[in-house]
């Protein structure tokens, strides 16, 4: 592969296809053959599904863009540093692990652009499914199928522009992560959420920008390549990603290791700001 043009998006997915779709099939192997893990320093599991899909990710990223930094999971737990950079990837190979060793199919690819604190490109892709999202050099996200099976070149692809669905403040939908804390079930009072879907990786902002819901709230521990991809591809097809107070979630934050702040998705802009204090009892 060839250097490219990072700001031309369809390119850059184009060429960042056959790595996707390799490191989806090497995850599916190890997925449907049996997964043995260890634990991270940080007491956090690791894979060698994890470690290998992103080698093979960073390979492909170091060929199509080898100016541009990338701070991606496993290497960063490894010891690597990457220092401020006005433009640089994020990516996490296997989004989900703990479900990954669970056997629960709701992991993901995550690569993500980021470009003075804001994230500028997104594309996940959800082995199990085989749903591809990004974002398109339109500006808008798009959904399409990426088969394992075959080697659809990009330019055959059918692509499906995703838009969000405008919120019923009597119906909302929310994605949550599997462990949920009592100030984000706070928040889900507060809103008078109706339907509750816990839901594994990255997987909850595709299905916003696919309007499947309305929002997710993480008041957790999370990292930036946890989010750049999914903030880009809502962002793409019309919603928000903000912290408490409603400004925008913002990255490159190397002085605190990549940590995100509480931070709320939203189909399209937030319903609430506030502070964690503020939010209601969970309900009984």
């Amino acid at each position: 592969m060839s250097p490219i043009d990072v700001n031309d998006h369809d390119a850059l997915i184009a060429a960042l296809l056959p790595a996707v779709r390799e490191a989806g099939r090497l995850e599916m192997s190890h997925f449907t053959n049996g997964v043995k893990f260890e634990q991270k320093a940080d007491r956090s599991p690791v894979t060698a599904a994890d470690r290998e899909a992103e080698d093979i990710l960073l390979a492909a990223l170091a060929s199509v863009a080898p100016d541009v930094p990338v701070a991606a999971e496993e290497r960063i737990a490894a010891g690597a540093t990457c220092e401020y950079a006005k433009r640089f990837f994020l990516v996490d190979a296997l989004d989900g692990t703990r479900l990954f060793i669970r056997g629960k199919p709701e992991f993901s690819i995550n690569i993500g652009l980021v470009e003075d604190g804001k994230t500028r490109f997104g594309l996940i892709y959800l082995p199990p499914s085989e749903r591809l999202f990004v974002t398109r050099s339109d500006g808008f996200s798009y959904e399409a199928k990426l088969s394992q099976k075959d080697e659809l070149p990009f330019a055959a692809m059918q692509f499906k522009r995703l838009v969000t669905r405008k919120p019923d403040p009597a119906a909302l939908v929310a994605f949550n992560s599997r462990g949920v804390g009592s100030a984000s079930a706070g928040l889900l009072a507060t809103l008078k959420v109706q339907d509750t879907r816990p839901l594994g990786s990255s997987m909850k902002f595709c299905l916003i920008a696919a309007a499947e819901g309305d929002l997710y709230a993480r008041f957790g521990e999370t990292y930036e390549w946890d989010t750049a991809a999914g903030q880009a591809i809502l962002e793409g097809a019309g919603g928000s990603v903000t912290k408490l107070d409603g400004s925008l979630l913002t990255y490159g934050h190397f002085e605190r290791g990549y940590r995100n702040p509480y931070f709320i998705a939203w189909g399209r802009q937030p319903l609430w700001r506030g502070g964690e204090s503020e939010l209601a009892a969970p309900r009984a």
